[in-house]
């Protein structure tokens, strides 16, 4: 399935808690699709920040970081050794990055900056239209303007 028209956006609703993410990450393993991992990318954000000294000392200067918004691309790529998209910034692979201690210590007060979220809102929409993606349901809700992930869907 290397020819993009032919691939689909999967997003996949449900209850809290019920597996979707487990799930989603096991299609997109299946199909060689992109899981994006929208929490990844808020985790991808604030090691950016952190390295950019936008977050010093645990305090997050929120102008600093939506300065820095700008100068942050973030992508996915399938691993098949991993089984499993890995997040790279800027190119550069952050996937044990973004898993630090400091990082989880900071990406609640960064993923809380409205511009911030409106900035991987867009990034995602955009990873979308490349189609082959799977993403699970109240990160899919984003991708579709806040609607449950399945109403822009067309019907089977």
């Amino acid at each position: 399935m290397s020819d993009n028209k032919h691939k689909i956006i999967i997003a996949i609703d449900g209850f809290s808690s019920c597996g979707k993410s487990t799930f989603a990450k096991a299609i997109a393993r299946e199909l060689g699709y992109i899981f994006i991992d929208t929490g990844a990318m808020y985790r991808a954000v604030t090691l950016y920040a952190l390295e950019h000294g936008a977050i010093r000392s645990g305090i997050v200067d929120e102008d600093a970081v939506v300065r820095l918004l700008d100068q942050i691309a973030i992508t996915f790529r399938f691993n098949p050794e991993r089984g499993a998209s890995d997040i790279y910034v800027n190119g550069d692979l952050v996937e044990g990055k973004i898993r630090t201690i400091e990082v989880s210590n900071c990406v609640s007060r960064v993923s809380a900056i409205a511009a911030v979220r409106r900035k991987l809102v867009a990034m995602q929409q955009e990873m979308g239209r490349r189609r082959g993606v799977v993403m699970d349901g109240d990160k899919a809700e984003d991708f579709y303007d806040g609607r449950p992930a399945g109403s822009r869907l067309p019907p089977l």
